[in-house]
């Protein structure tokens, strides 16, 4: 069962929706590592030291805010939740806005969490949420979470509402810092073309099911092998283009691959489709002769006693067969020879 990580209200206006708040999104187990001293590869313990006492438990630390040099008060848990500020414990909306804009876009997003309204606020709740489906708009919030305001919005999302927690302004780098051209480039027909052919040749409805993280499975090959003491296999090194010239050679053998690779896949769909009624037949029969044959040690047995049996019931009736048909035969030569004795007598 899931558990809620915050408990407040969305408002907007004096409307008041109380709400729970969970993770969206939970770590996949990954492989973990340890820290090993090189020399002799025992493992490097994290201690909690102080300066003054040496080493010291964690429950016996506190958080502290340094206010001047080496001075330092106190906060505790209490002092943040006194804090005069109605994002404590609200998700306070300031705006709603288009939900697909080109700046500062959910490109930016933290971290999703999903919404749970309380039942006294479940009207409220998808009443909003179909206002911001229907209007194709998104709500521009901010909310305290562990210690810190944060700016988020709010999506209409499933069955629920996603609030997205988003990076503040002046954390988002400008795109200024990096070494972009300035010129604009002119392509050749031929080139836009064949690039929007690669596109189309790559397009389809996008399914998450299909996507595995494959990186684990790797490592752990690469893990087993050293403990083996086998060599690792390395990867294929990646052909890049050599030559601005070559754009138009490789766009070009990049759409017959893709074209290829979707007429293959094509290909094994529909014979997997032709072949499974085809596999029905054999299937049938097999569970024919599975159901004739025996399948226990008692059956065995029991079919083998039967044998015999059956063999004497044979042989018997193949005697009185042969006793029956023996019998007509024989009353007839008699009665032909007493008709010939009395013809005679009376000649």
């Amino acid at each position: 069962m899931a558990r809620s990580m915050w408990r407040g209200a969305i408002q907007f206006g004096l409307v008041t929706i109380p709400v729970k708040l969970y993770l969206a999104t939970e770590p996949r187990g990954g492989l973990s590592f340890n820290l090993l001293h090189k020399e002799c590869l025992n493992r490097i313990q994290m201690k909690t030291h102080c300066p003054e006492h040496g080493e010291i438990s964690r429950s016996d630390t506190v958080r502290g805010f340094e206010w001047s040099k080496g001075q330092y008060v106190v906060i505790e848990e209490a002092d943040l939740e006194s804090v005069p500020l109605k994002t404590v414990r609200a998700i306070e909306i300031e705006q709603f806005v288009e939900a697909e804009r080109e700046e500062f876009s959910t490109t930016f997003v933290k971290q999703a969490y999903y919404l749970e309204p309380e039942a006294v606020g479940r009207k409220a709740f998808y009443l909003l949420k179909s206002v911001l489906r229907e209007s194709n708009l998104q709500a521009i919030c901010k909310i305290v979470l562990k210690d810190r305001e944060l700016l988020a919005s709010l999506d209409p999302y499933s069955k629920t509402m996603l609030l997205s927690t988003l990076y503040w302004p002046d954390e988002v780098r400008d795109p200024g810092e990096l070494e972009l051209p300035e010129e604009e480039f002119d392509f050749r027909p031929a080139e836009l073309t064949m690039a929007q052919q690669l596109v189309e040749a790559m397009k389809g409805d996008f399914d998450a099911s299909r996507y595995r993280d494959e990186y684990r499975k790797a490592l752990m090959g690469v893990i087993e092998a050293k403990i083996e003491g086998q060599p690792v296999e390395r990867p294929q090194p990646v052909v890049e283009t050599s030559k601005l010239t070559d754009l138009m050679a490789v766009l070009e053998a990049s759409v017959a691959a893709a074209r290829q690779g979707r007429a293959t896949g094509a290909d094994a769909a529909a014979a997997d489709v032709e072949e499974k009624p085809a596999a029905k037949a054999p299937a049938r029969r097999a569970r024919a002769t599975a159901a004739k044959e025996p399948t226990s040690v008692a059956e065995v047995r029991k079919s083998r006693a039967a044998k015999p049996a059956a063999s004497k019931s044979a042989a018997r009736g193949s005697v009185a067969g042969e006793s029956a048909a023996a019998k007509p035969a024989g009353k007839s030569a008699g009665k032909s020879a007493a008709r010939t004795e009395r013809k005679r007598k009376t000649a």
